[in-house]
């Protein structure tokens, strides 16, 4: 079993989470550049602001855990209140490039996750210009703030026929952090939105979000 730590902190402070990972154990990280959309006074757990942000992707086994966590949460510890936001992710599927092909298990239900005070990611990748919709209606909905990234669809043009849809080649991918009971309020006002009645104008999807932390001076 592996786990995907995820934080998201100021933009130029990615490296700092994953030099502090490595040296607990962790073979590395991805660091991938966002902006965050959380508006001062809500939910200051999820106090990002309207500014660039880092989010740091870790891939550790579940020994390692611990380690890299409470290696990242420390050294965050001297930096400024609401300097971040940490979870993890249960990954249950990891294939290396250039391995030998391997079972894959897509039962993700291994009944190991305490489901009390658990956080959900959403992730809605939408056509360029729409993340804020689907921002503000998350917002109406009970959600503090996210993260919007820059994103490319890898789609062929001749597919657009095949599929019977227009092909935008520039997205957006949204990540919001919530509670797990408004996490179903929100994806409904999403998905209620007129951007999300075309087909193909893009999808919504959810991971269980453990461990979460806020990164920083207590």
């Amino acid at each position: 079993m592996y786990k995907l730590i995820v934080s998201i902190v100021p933009h130029d402070c990615g490296e700092l989470l994953t030099n502090v990972a490595k040296e607990a154990g962790a073979g590395g990280g991805t660091i991938i550049m966002g902006r965050g959309t959380a508006s001062n006074g809500i939910i200051q757990l999820l106090g990002l602001g309207d500014t660039s942000k880092d989010i740091v992707l870790i891939l550790v086994d579940e020994p390692q855990k611990e380690k890299v966590l409470n290696s990242i949460i420390t050294t965050c510890a001297t930096k400024k209140a609401h300097f971040g936001v940490l979870c993890t992710v249960s990954v249950n599927n990891f294939i290396k490039a250039g391995s030998q092909m391997q079972k894959v298990d897509f039962n993700l239900n291994h009944g190991d996750e305490n489901m009390e005070n658990s956080y959900q990611m959403i992730n809605v990748i939408v056509n360029k210009g729409y993340a804020e919709d689907a921002m503000d209606a998350a917002r109406k909905a009970g959600a503090g703030g996210g993260t919007i990234i820059g994103a490319r669809g890898t789609a062929r043009e001749g597919d657009a026929k095949f599929f019977g849809m227009e092909i935008v080649p520039e997205k957006e991918m949204l990540m919001i952090l919530v509670p797990s009971e408004k996490a179903e309020s929100i994806v409904n006002a999403i998905r209620n939105l007129e951007c999300f009645s075309q087909a193909g104008s893009g999808i919504i999807f959810c991971n269980q979000a453990m461990d979460f932390t806020l990164l920083g001076k207590k």
